[in-house]
């Protein structure tokens, strides 16, 4: 639990009890200027660090994780790493003013594709669900039971199931339709062949690779099993670094006072606040680094929901509906009624205009879809499914799993269609590399993040 200094645990507290009432412009306003006051004199003093700090080489995690992440030797065909999944650069699409080109850690295929899901290493094989981005992923805590919520929480993959980004990392290699490596030794083995790994483990992990047998029978199988965590973990180091956790966005700047919301994006933080009830799910209010300074949202609180999407019926095979959280067996043993079946992680919406497809399944393509769908699911016509006429316009199919959809929340909001992109247009000013893509004078290219020296809480 973070600890605040008095002073400025009472202005967050009184943020955060403005967050869950009705939300007007002039509540936004002076929500912002508290906020500017508190955080601007800080800010400041951020940007002047940031500027004049020495550069701190990564540590040897850090750069192991850093090759590991890129290295398609790693899969079976050697044509797949963690990188064609979850990209290090931007997708090669035309930039829009609502979608900047900005790397987003997601798959660059399917943003040119369109397709819901990720080719594997094998030809023909993909997964059944849409890769998440890693952006921001760090911050998740480990998964667990919120007694206070009565909910699950935390964890990676869009079911949970991975409690921590280093377990989270063990999954692709070994997974036929991904990376598709036989077992851990087989993937070892090829750690074995790179003479910059077996230098970087030994530095970073002390672990001689070149000691390890990697053909069977196992003889020191323990072996095997440390070197692939420490891949594992080294891959984890470097997905907490800043490359993945900028706090570089147009909203980033906004809170710090260096620049301002337009009209339309100030109508559409209202929106998200207030009438669009986004933030119960998606929190917007700032809370606390470790050392008392003010660290941006992140936009998610990281728990579950069935928000009631379409069956995705151009899904490869059209695989039946995955049950999300309560699909697990683990979650299943514990609760024999059923009330987490359908539920997915609540991901965090920073880079958002650059992630599509959206949702777990990949069933709605553009910004504006979603929030359509959030606005008005329970209010249209239903259609037969995602091909019928007037589908994510003027219909919709039903939910592909009916049993626990969120209806308190979402599914009839009365928005406008002003109000509808008024909060599209809020959403894109949490794509980061602002300072690169905003053009804009009060952020001039090369800014750093007001929070570039911001301490990050741990991470699992």
């Amino acid at each position: 639990m973070l600890h605040f200094k008095p002073a400025l645990a009472f202005a967050v507290g009184a943020l955060l009890m403005s967050a869950t009432a009705p939300v007007t412009a002039r509540d936004t306003l002076a929500r912002d200027e508290r906020l500017a006051r508190l955080a601007l004199a800080q800010t400041r003093l951020q940007m002047v660090k940031a500027a004049t700090a020495t550069v701190i080489p990564p540590k040897r995690e850090e750069q192991l994780g850093a090759l590991l992440y890129a290295d398609p030797n790693l899969s079976l065909n050697r044509n797949q790493s963690c990188a064609s999944c979850h990209a290090l650069t931007p997708p090669r699409i035309k930039a829009t003013p609502s979608r900047p080109t900005v790397a987003a850690f997601i798959d660059p295929r399917n943003t040119l594709t369109g397709s819901a899901v990720s080719a594997g290493s094998v030809k023909n094989r993909q997964g059944v669900l849409n890769a998440p981005s890693v952006g921001y992923a760090a911050f998740s805590p480990p998964f667990h039971w919120n007694a206070v919520d009565g909910l699950y929480m935390g964890g990676q993959f869009w079911n949970g199931r991975a409690t921590n980004l280093a377990a989270q990392a063990a999954e692709p290699f070994l997974n036929p339709h991904e990376m598709a490596m036989p077992d851990k030794a087989s993937v070892v083995a090829r750690l074995q062949e790179s003479k910059e790994y077996q230098r970087l483990f030994l530095q970073a992990f002390d672990l001689s690779l070149a000691q390890i047998l990697t053909r069977k029978p196992y003889p020191r199988s323990g072996a095997i099993d440390a070197a692939y965590d420490a891949m594992t973990r080294a891959i984890a180091a470097f997905e907490k670094s800043r490359m993945f956790n900028r706090f570089t966005s147009k909203f980033d700047y906004s809170l710090a006072g260096l620049t301002t919301l337009s009209a339309a994006e100030q109508r559409g933080l209202e929106v998200f606040n207030g009438q669009g009830n986004c933030a119960a799910c998606h929190p917007a209010t700032p809370t606390f680094a470790p050392d008392g300074s003010v660290m941006p949202p992140l936009f998610t609180d990281f728990s579950y929901d069935n928000i009631g999407l379409p069956r995705n019926i151009d899904i490869p095979g059209n695989p039946a509906p995955n049950r999300g959280l309560g699909g697990r067996a683990d979650i299943g043993a514990r609760d024999a009624s059923g009330a987490d079946i359908g539920k997915h992680k609540v991901m965090s919406l920073r880079n958002v205009a650059l992630t599509a497809p959206y949702g777990h399944n990949g069933v709605l393509h553009t910004l504006a879809e979603v929030v359509h769908f959030y606005n008005t699911r329970d209010v249209l016509p239903r259609i037969a499914d995602i091909h019928a006429k007037g589908f994510a316009v003027s219909a919709w199919p039903a939910p592909e799993i009916a049993r626990n959809v969120n209806r308190d929340e979402l599914g009839a909001l009365g928005l406008s269609a002003a109000q509808e992109a008024d909060l599209v247009s809020f959403l894109v000013t949490l794509t980061d590399g602002y300072a690169e893509w905003g053009r804009d004078p009060r952020v001039p290219r090369g800014t750093p993040s007001p929070y570039a020296t911001m301490p990050f809480p741990p991470m699992p």
